[in-house]
């Protein structure tokens, strides 16, 4: 009788992977796999992507989880391909179809174009109903799939850039730069309720969260073929998620205090509300500049505390 594996222990594993998620599988299963693979004790992601959408995920390791909320609030980069004609329940090719129109010869790259603008800049968007948001603590896809529809308050986004690219018959493709909590599915029906005949997404693809802007990024098949330590130097420095933030150098003395959980003048400190502690050992953690224009620590790394 063969003696069971042990399962190789969790380790401490800190740091940024940049993920490209692949087709199919949820955030979540997409994270539980890397986790697995890095033999980590503890990992997190940054906002999830649809089954339907591949690209960039951002995985927070170890000490990085405690940054994560902050790119989660990151603006994002996408590029999506709908089909004009056709709407589905859920707003992309995975739901059901429940609406098909003519797509009238009238709709060329102006009347595209007009219909785009209003979709540009501050918006108030509704969520779909098979969305991760909560109604009475049910998820709403939960809800959806029973059937049910519930009012959904609408939420102010932002949309920096909502560029068609190509166009192919009935078929789009969109660069999108959006604020976070945009919903790219009800950007593209409501875009189709516009032009008067409907459109879902049919692929979506994310390119880029601030400040990765033009990542490089790691398919979990990549990290399947690699031993322990290439995977570890594939992890990004936490700080390096936090790069479109200021830097504060601290003294020993400052960063003692900071330690501490003390605030603390900083010669020439930034005007911006969030910024980056270093001590001259290196990264402490996130910081806050108060309105007297002391620096206090807001979140702190685990090595930089005690």
């Amino acid at each position: 009788m063969s003696t069971p594996q042990r399962r190789p222990r969790r380790r401490d594993v800190h740091g940024v992977l940049l993920l490209d998620k692949p087709l199919g599988p949820s955030s979540n299963q997409a994270l539980q796999a890397a986790k697995r693979l890095f033999n980590a004790n503890k990992a997190g992601h940054t906002g999830s992507l649809d089954p339907l959408a591949t690209g960039l995920l951002p995985l927070c390791f170890g000490e990085a989880t405690k940054i994560s909320s902050y790119l989660l609030e990151a603006d994002k980069r996408y590029r999506a391909h709908c089909r004009l004609g056709v709407r589905t329940d859920s707003g992309d090719a995975a739901g059901a179809i429940t609406e098909t129109r003519t797509v009238p010869a009238s709709i060329d790259a102006a009347a595209i174009e007009r219909a785009l603008s209003p979709l540009r800049g501050d918006i108030e968007q509704i969520p779909p109903m098979y969305s991760a948001l909560k109604h009475q603590g049910k998820r709403l896809y939960e809800l959806a799939r029973q059937g049910e529809e519930v009012e959904r308050k609408s939420r102010r986004v932002h949309i920096a850039r909502y560029d068609l690219l190509t166009r192919d018959g009935d078929e789009l493709e969109f660069d999108i730069v959006c604020s976070s909590g945009t919903y790219v599915r009800t950007l593209v029906d409501d875009l189709g309720e516009s032009l008067g005949c409907g459109a879902h997404v049919t692929s979506l693809r994310r390119l880029g969260v601030q400040p990765f802007d033009t990542p490089t990024m790691h398919t979990l098949a990549e990290l399947e073929q690699m031993d322990a330590a290439a995977r570890d130097a594939l992890l990004i420095p936490v700080d390096a998620a936090l790069a479109r933030w200021p830097a504060v150098e601290l003294t020993m003395d400052a960063a003692r205090y900071i330690r501490q959980g003390q605030a603390v003048w900083v010669p020439h400190a930034p005007g911006e509300k969030r910024v980056r502690l270093y001590s001259p050992a290196g990264f402490m953690g996130i910081g806050e500049t108060l309105d007297d224009g002391r620096i206090a620590p807001r979140r702190m790394m685990s090595w930089a505390v005690g």
